[in-house]
């Protein structure tokens, strides 16, 4: 009984990568889906503009402190400032890419090498996002009244940052998986 358990067990790698393919696709179309929403784009606001590789991308980075809008919050003098600062105009974009992700990775069994691509975009990207870690103050425990702050104390940001590890892992296992059906639909041939 014991050995049937564990043999079977054994035996769930497969689901298991499908289950990562899935959670990827899942998470990129929804994640991807939710950036043309203010909450959303607002919320990335702290990464992008604390990033040397992305800060480009808005025109006022170094302000955004004093106009940001908490989750669920509106407050149309900071909206404004967001819509000048092309926080969502990048948002918007940055959906777009992470649905075109999403979709490539889904189409493993029809187009593995697009597939292939996609999954080592996203491990790229997702070295991009640990980077914020780095580079975004707000990804750590601020130094309040707590003597718990700063490493290895991740804030709510730092908890949402730290998990693309996983996806990461995720983006090697179906990049791989890709690359030797492309390869054995190749030599096949």
């Amino acid at each position: 009984m014991k050995n049937s358990i564990i043999n079977t067990i054994a035996n769930l790698d497969q689901l298991g990568k499908n289950a990562i393919r899935f959670g990827i696709v899942v998470v990129f179309l929804w994640i991807g889906g939710l950036k043309f929403f203010a909450y959303e784009a607002d919320g990335v606001v702290p990464f992008v503009a604390n990033s040397p590789f992305m800060s480009f991308f808005y025109n006022h980075p170094d302000d955004y402190k004093t106009h940001m809008n908490k989750e669920g919050e509106l407050i149309p003098a900071n909206h404004q400032w967001h819509i000048d600062n092309n926080t969502y105009g990048f948002s918007a974009g940055l959906g777009i890419f992470l649905i075109t992700l999403g979709l490539l990775v889904a189409l493993h069994k029809v187009a593995p090498l697009a597939s292939m691509i996609g999954s080592g975009l996203i491990f790229l990207m997702s070295l991009g996002t640990l980077s914020f870690l780095i580079t975004t103050p707000e990804s750590w425990v601020p130094h309040l009244t707590d003597e718990q702050w700063g490493f290895p104390y991740l804030s709510g940001r730092g908890r949402l940052v730290i998990k693309d590890i996983v996806i990461l892992g995720g983006a090697i296992i179906t990049m791989s998986e890709s690359a030797k059906l492309y390869l054995q639909r190749k030599n096949n041939n």
